[in-house]
């Protein structure tokens, strides 16, 4: 009869460390979620998508650099990049 306690003991005892054991899993598994789930709360929204807006290219005809036409410096037919290009003219 002690014999079959001791068995039993030890099958009970096998028995709580499996549930201590899945205890801990199941705690790790959830510290987990509530991890994923704060730096989804701390990431930045999607920027809103902006327009592009589509410009013409020119050349400056000093050095031959493209830029778009809104920074270009118009004179005499001719865009130039800066304002010493414009004095210097065309090459």
């Amino acid at each position: 009869m002690r014999a079959f306690y001791v068995r039993l003991r030890s099958v009970f005892g096998e028995i709580c460390v499996l549930k201590i054991l899945l205890l801990i899993a199941i705690g790790f598994v959830v510290l987990a979620v509530i991890r994923s789930y704060q730096r989804s709360l701390n990431k930045p929204s999607a920027p809103a998508k902006r327009e592009t807006i589509v410009e013409d290219m020119v050349k400056c005809a000093h050095c031959g650099v493209n830029l778009p036409r809104s920074e270009a410096i118009y004179s005499g037919g001719d865009f130039f990049c800066t304002p010493e290009h414009k004095q210097l003219g065309k090459k």
